[in-house]
């Protein structure tokens, strides 16, 4: 069975590989996948339409941080 994501506007989209690239489409064609791939998670665009993003590791910061630990002096 090929992994389906239903968006909020109600349309099931089926998630298809193509080599090193992955898609979504509204039917389910050559090259279905039956789950999303290690280290990728679904996202809904603006649109409705989902796509893969890579996802964070663990232990990694999503916004970078710098801050001056020397002493004025």
């Amino acid at each position: 069975m090929a992994f389906g994501y239903t968006n909020s506007k109600g349309t099931t989209y089926y998630l298809h590989a193509r080599g090193k690239m992955f898609f979504f489409a509204k039917e389910v064609k050559e090259g279905a996948l039956d789950a999303v791939p290690a280290g990728y998670n679904v996202v809904e665009m603006k649109t409705g339409m989902p796509v893969l993003k890579k996802a964070a590791a663990e232990g990694t910061a999503t916004t970078t941080e710098t801050t001056n630990t020397e002493s004025a002096g």
